[in-house]
């Protein structure tokens, strides 16, 4: 079982820059494929970004690669997401996901989700 906890989202210009934190509960953190979702407003929830559980390594959707960096601290039990150049259309509920698989997300652990906005 794992209990994952979002922070670090708010309102930000456009350009600016936000990190978005996840605290993980459960002692097998390590062995987890951590990743971010999204979901705007009347949108279906969308793969940002993830690291995978065995080397670090990490995958992210088109729409954010080369702004956003997702890393992990597994001393911590913590994952981030560090989100620079942001745009309008980064405006969505940002979600931490836990998966036994690094590319399968149907069992995942997810968190509730925190809000980030970004104004033109």
């Amino acid at each position: 079982q794992v209990q994952l906890v979002e922070s670090g989202g708010g309102l930000v210009q456009a350009g600016g820059s936000l990190r978005l934190s996840c605290a993980a509960s459960g002692r097998t953190f390590s062995s987890y494929a951590m990743g971010w979702f999204r979901q705007a407003p009347g949108k279906e929830r969308e793969f940002a970004a993830r690291i995978s559980w065995s080397d670090s390594s990490t995958y992210y959707a088109d729409s954010v690669k080369g702004r956003f960096t997702i890393s992990r601290d597994n001393a911590k039990n913590m994952v981030y997401l560090q989100m620079n150049s942001l745009k309008p259309e980064d405006t969505a509920v940002y979600y931490c996901a836990a998966s036994s698989y690094n590319t399968y997300w149907g069992n995942a652990y997810w968190g509730q989700g925190t809000q980030v906005t970004v104004s033109s």
